[in-house]
This record gives C-alpha cells, sequence and structure tokens, in this order.
C-alpha cells in the first residue's frame, strides 16, 4: 500500500491515497477553496463545510480521495448508493462496494468509487489511470 496522508476538521476525516488519482481534478475544479494541488499541505480542510467538503470527495472518479466521520458509531461514509456513470471521453465509474474478480482469480473489494477503464490504454488495468486523456479516447 501506498502513502496515504489525513486531513480533519474535527468533524470529518479526508483520506488522501495519492497513488490511486486519475488527476480528474473533480476536486480542484468543484471546490477549489479546499483542493489546492499547487499548495502544500493540498488540502485545506477548513475552508468549507463538513457537508460540501463529504459532497465533492463522493464525486471522487478515482476513490483516491475518501472520508470519514470522527463521531463514534456515525457509519456514513461506509453507505453509499450503488450506482454506475459514464464519464464522456473518461472512465466507467461505479459507486457503492463491489467484488473485482480479477483474469487471475484473485479478487478484492473495493469502496465507495471505483474507476474502471473504457479506453483500453491502462496500465493499471481494469483501473483507469487517467491515460485516456493521453490517448485523446472519444467515447
Amino acid at each position: 500500500m501506498g502513502k496515504i496522508k489525513e486531513y480533519t476538521n474535527g468533524d470529518v476525516t479526508v483520506v488522501w491515497e495519492p497513488e490511486k488519482c486519475i488527476h480528474s481534478a473533480i476536486c480542484a475544479k468543484g471546490l477549489p477553496e479546499v483542493f489546492k494541488p499547487k499548495e502544500r499541505p493540498w488540502v485545506k480542510i477548513d475552508a468549507a463545510s463538513t457537508d460540501a467538503i463529504v459532497n465533492k470527495i463522493k464525486e471522487c472518479p478515482s476513490g483516491a480521495l475518501s472520508y470519514y466521520m470522527n463521531a463514534e458509531g456515525d457509519k456514513t461514509a461506509d453507505t453509499l448508493e450503488t450506482k454506475i456513470e459514464v464519464l464522456k471521453n473518461g472512465p466507467l465509474l461505479v459507486y457503492g462496494t463491489l467484488k473485482v474478480t480479477h483474469k487471475d482469480g484473485a479478487s478484492e473489494i473495493k469502496n465507495k468509487t471505483t474507476a474502471f477503464c473504457r479506453c483500453g490504454a491502462s496500465s493499471n488495468k481494469p483501473y483507469c489511470d487517467g491515460a485516456h486523456i493521453k490517448e485523446g479516447f472519444e467515447g
């Protein structure tokens, strides 16, 4: 497992797993006062409400950003409606808890948002690694 960073405002903790990021910039474009990729630390956790931060994290296509509520017994981050979204010229996003079985028979559980490659150029198949941008994928 790669490095993980956490940022908390006392109410919610944002978890950042940089190795999963496909650089969609949904976070930075949607909540620029919180997500500032050119600054360090890049997450300004106190710059918006907990609800605004949580709602933006739920849109992260790679799962590089996740969250958990700090209150004991609050399992909000554990529940997410299962749905599928096709991003224009990008990956297939599946929201929810999934069991992914690979071609070698190995399986893993993916939580929250999983981005599956549609362009065929990912070096991390079946997952998206952002290669569709360089490839000029349209779909």
